[in-house]
């Protein structure tokens, strides 16, 4: 197993990819709630019956990217604390719980300044997270352009 991971870093590994795999699936149950419900309570008025329905779309889609920033970032915060599970290099790295948000903010946007740099098995979670972020940001948008056509189309 030493060509994939090193042995004495498999229960780190394993840690790591587990948590990975769950906040990944917990962000994605959470975006697709949050967009369901926002379908669900937008989409039943008509249009231009509400003058802000767009802010309130967009205000909502921003909190919940950043509660699922949250959860990356805890995660990661977390699991920094664990032996041999890996580290983020520059600056103070993630010892204070803001730097592992920040940190979390700019994987998560694919941004990635590269003052903040993952080390280790923690690598794992930065890329399941960058991928996520792509695809959650990109179904927000999508989501945004459909309400939009909705709520500002002209009714003949």
């Amino acid at each position: 197993m030493d060509w994939l991971i090193p042995s004495e870093q498999l229960s780190a590994h394993l840690l790591v990819s587990v948590v990975a795999f769950a906040i990944t699936a917990l962000v994605v149950v959470l975006h697709y709630e949050g967009v369901h419900w926002l379908a669900r309570h937008f989409g039943r008025r008509e249009p231009k019956h509400d003058p802000r329905a767009m802010l309130k779309i967009i205000f909502s889609l921003l909190g919940l990217h950043i509660i699922e920033i949250w959860c990356y970032g805890l995660a990661y915060w977390v699991l920094a604390r664990f032996p041999d599970t890996g580290f983020v290099h520059g600056g103070d790295g993630i010892d204070r719980l803001f730097d592992a948000i920040y940190f979390s903010a700019i994987t998560y946007a694919t941004v990635g300044f590269g003052d903040l740099l993952p080390v280790g098995a923690l690598r794992l979670v930065a890329g399941l997270e960058a991928l996520t972020g792509l695809l959650l940001i990109t179904w927000s948008a999508s989501f945004t352009y459909l309400e939009m056509s909705r709520l500002w189309s002209r009714r003949t």
